[in-house]
């Protein structure tokens, strides 16, 4: 693996505290220090080919400060790429012999320093948000030497938040595994001393479905879930696996920065946090039953109160956030359904390795509730995981919720899907 390299002349600082980090990234153990660092263009949208590549763009960004929006050529379409170029990034595909530029018709000045995310797209097509690598490093105190796993796509929120970490904080090793590497993982971090791994709510369900016993081989002490709706069930499978790991979910978005952290095991946060102001801390509000931060970490030109898009509920003192705002509520015949809430109930059935729900139209009704469902292998040790047919897991759902918002047809599909930012269409 080799990686082509010619400095610019001058840093503009210093080489960051977690320089001498660990990094294993395509089998290769190396350390931040001794990354090449690639010449990009000023301002560039950089596409990286393989994840070390996207490794060498983040150091560069913290040596010499170009600006700089990193992504993958899968996140990015031919519409994207001519926005990008209208907005006068040189965009350029990074592999082993530099980049691969294509030049804006109207070039501009760079702005030092800044860096650029791609939104999921979950409200529609993505759209970049700006920040500095001071806005996303949000782990500041003296931490425990750690290695993690990294499995996010290069450039996204949760990708950077690890990469951070590891740049910024001594002890915060770091193991990246490519996507073909994705669904043998547990080998990977058993192999590299992994022990510490961050992921979104699917990317944990995918693993506990495959092989729960090679997941149960890592040594985890940190787990770590975001970037989903999170509920009891993927927290108490956890910890069951891991009984003294210590699992922690946070809500986080290229908008508003990490703006929630849970220590306690359960979903929701105590609704004893809302509007809560602390100095340095973001203020969790809610209104018309949508999550509002303001938050100290924002991206570029977002000031005061960020109306997130995500729909939460209050239940038994927890604020719970059940989805997106435009997707999750499914009106049946006048009464209001929230998509999370029906997803939560059949996850917490014992053999039901992930859901979602949606809703259909319908006749009378204008919509029921559907769902699709994956099973999990029985386990011969417990009589309450035994393989359900529809009808099992319809009384299931209507012990538990009103008759309304019981679903009225749930489909098994054979695996869980997931997309390349480790979530499912949920």
């Amino acid at each position: 693996m080799t990686v082509a390299a010619s400095r610019p002349p001058t840093p503009a600082s210093p080489e960051p505290a977690g320089v001498d980090n660990r990094l294993v990234v395509g089998g290769a153990a190396l350390t931040w220090r001794s990354l090449p660092m690639p010449t990009l263009p000023d301002p560039a949208a950089v596409l990286a080919r393989s994840a070390v590549h996207a490794l060498t763009a983040a150091r560069q960004h913290a040596v010499y400060g170009t600006e700089l929006l990193l992504s993958t050529a899968s996140r990015v379409d031919a519409v994207l790429r001519t926005e990008l170029l209208e907005a006068g990034f040189t965009v350029g595909v990074l592999d082993d012999d530099g980049v691969h530029p294509s030049a804006p018709a109207r070039p501009r000045a760079a702005e030092p320093g800044r860096l650029w995310l791609l939104t999921s797209g979950s409200t529609g097509r993505p759209k970049r948000v700006g920040h500095t690598l001071d806005t996303l490093t949000t782990v500041r105190a003296d931490q425990p030497d750690r290695t993690w796993l990294c499995p996010y796509a290069p450039g996204t929120y949760a990708w950077w938040q690890v990469v951070t970490l590891s740049l910024t904080q001594p002890g915060q090793h770091l193991v990246v595994v490519e996507p073909d590497e994705l669904d043998d993982w547990p080998t990977v971090a058993s192999t590299h001393g992994v022990d510490a791994a961050s992921g979104t709510p699917t990317f944990w369900r995918r693993t506990l479905y495959r092989d729960a016993q090679a997941l149960a081989r890592v040594p985890l002490r940190q787990i770590t879930l975001g970037g989903e709706p999170v509920d009891q069930a993927i927290l108490d499978q956890l910890r069951e696996v891991f009984p003294t790991a210590r699992i922690s979910w946070i809500y986080a978005s290229s908008e508003v920065g990490a703006s929630i952290v849970v220590h306690d095991g359960r979903a929701g946060f105590p609704v004893d946090w809302l509007d809560r102001e602390t100095p340095g801390r973001p203020t969790l509000s809610v209104r018309d039953d949508e999550l509002v931060v303001t938050s100290p970490y924002h991206g570029a030109g977002l000031v005061g109160p960020v109306r997130t898009g995500d729909r939460v509920q209050v239940l038994d003192g927890r604020v719970l956030i059940t989805g997106r705002l435009d997707s999750d509520e499914i009106n049946v015949g006048g009464s209001k359904v929230s998509a999370g809430v029906v997803r939560g109930v059949l996850a917490g059935h014992p053999a039901v390795a992930w859901a979602r729900v949606t809703g259909r139209r319908a006749p009378v009704l204008g919509r029921m509730v559907v769902a699709e469902v994956v099973l999990a292998a029985a386990d011969p040790s417990r009589a309450d995981t035994g393989v359900p047919d529809e009808a099992a897991l319809v009384r299931w759902c209507a012990d538990r919720l009103p008759e309304h918002a019981v679903p009225r047809r749930i489909r098994v599909l054979t695996d869980i899907p997931v997309k390349e930012t480790l979530k499912s269409d949920v």
